[in-house]
């Protein structure tokens, strides 16, 4: 893994976590994020690590160089870690955390109902599977 690069836990039957995963591998050009599926082994012991009930994430895990993020710091610290335009993603920080956050958990909590769920996690291309951590 390089030593850049910083693990992203996520929901892998969640449609909307999915498409997120997507995004974040089509513009991560520098390949910094790599991706471990909260249902895998490596998902469920980051979350846990970190202090968040893997049966029940309503929170999104970054660690990064050793340092867990969650929910918008963390959401916040990988699009504006794309580089280029997307720092500008920084100045969501400008806004109270505990609203962001507030809406972040909202959108966590109806993301089944909103979005869809999928029967299996997210299956990466052979070209992105070495992004993942399972």
């Amino acid at each position: 893994m390089n030593a850049d690069s910083a693990v992203i836990v996520f929901d892998g039957v969640c449609a909307l976590c999915s498409r997120w995963v997507r995004f974040l591998l089509r513009f991560d050009r520098a390949g910094r994020y790599r991706f471990a599926a909260m249902q895998g082994e490596h998902g469920r012991d980051l979350l846990a690590l970190h202090g968040l009930d893997p049966d029940d994430p309503l929170s999104f895990l970054l660690v990064e160089n050793g340092t867990a993020y969650t929910d918008t710091d963390a959401i916040v610290r990988v699009v504006s870690g794309l580089g280029g335009a997307w720092r500008l993603a920084g100045v969501a920080r400008w806004l109270p955390r505990r609203l962001r956050d507030a809406a972040y958990r909202w959108l966590a909590r109806n993301r089944y109902r909103w979005f869809g769920r999928h029967d299996s996690c997210f299956l990466p291309t052979p070209e992105q599977r070495g992004r993942f951590l399972e």
